[in-house]
């Protein structure tokens, strides 16, 4: 099972991560945005952490709305409303669970996904976050379905997303602000799509901490 305590240290650690990824994920930024993906979202994810450590025992379903709510209101940028919509689709979905089992993770997983393509109406291969969660997601309920323990099933899911990532490299921009430089949006790694490994990463590494202390 996957408790709002563990849901509560990956999101810790997905803010530890983002602030250590903040100058690179801002490099890439550079590159083809507005330069400030990495500085934005290590000051949300901070902030929700803060939000969440005030307070504590709350439901997966109000966790997670804390958590979209506290990104949308301090990330500027779209990547605000889009991890923003993540979280508040996800909450819809955990509801006043406490602890999810595998297939309930997934679901809440899928559900956010699918707030980010509902708010950026961005498909597979337009060079976003959708090109990391697409098939980091398709992995995890694959091996899911395949019998794997969920930590493994993780690493699959990590190991995908990390491959969409590297993916659009060789992509042209056909959303956000990317998109305004054409063939120039060539060549370079999304942001988003790195922020979105980083951020499963985090997950897939704060399950198998939990694991080993159990």
């Amino acid at each position: 099972m996957i408790t709002a305590t563990i849901v509560e240290a990956w999101l810790q650690r997905t803010a530890a991560v983002l602030d250590e990824n903040k100058s690179y994920l801002t490099d890439l930024d550079a590159a083809i945005g507005d330069a400030d993906h990495g500085v934005n979202i290590a000051r949300g994810f901070g902030a929700v952490v803060q939000k969440l450590a005030a307070q504590p025992g709350q439901s997966l379903g109000a966790l997670f709305k804390t958590a979209g709510m506290t990104l949308m209101s301090t990330v500027g940028g779209a990547s605000g409303m889009l991890y923003g919509n993540f979280f508040l689709k996800a909450a819809g979905v955990a509801g006043d669970r406490h602890a999810l089992t595998d297939a309930e993770l997934l679901a809440v997983l899928e559900a956010g996904r699918d707030g980010i393509i509902q708010r950026g109406r961005a498909e597979p291969g337009d060079k976003t976050m959708i090109d990391a969660w697409t098939p980091a997601l398709a992995a995890l309920r694959a091996s899911l379905e395949a019998g794997q323990p969920p930590a493994a099933a993780l690493d699959a899911c990590v190991a995908a997303a990390e491959e969409g990532m590297r993916a659009t490299i060789p992509l042209q921009a056909r959303k956000g602000r990317a998109s305004y430089l054409g063939e120039r949006s060539i060549g370079h790694q999304d942001p988003g799509a790195t922020s979105t490994y980083l951020i499963l990463r985090a997950l897939a590494e704060t399950l198998a901490t939990a694991s080993d202390e159990m």
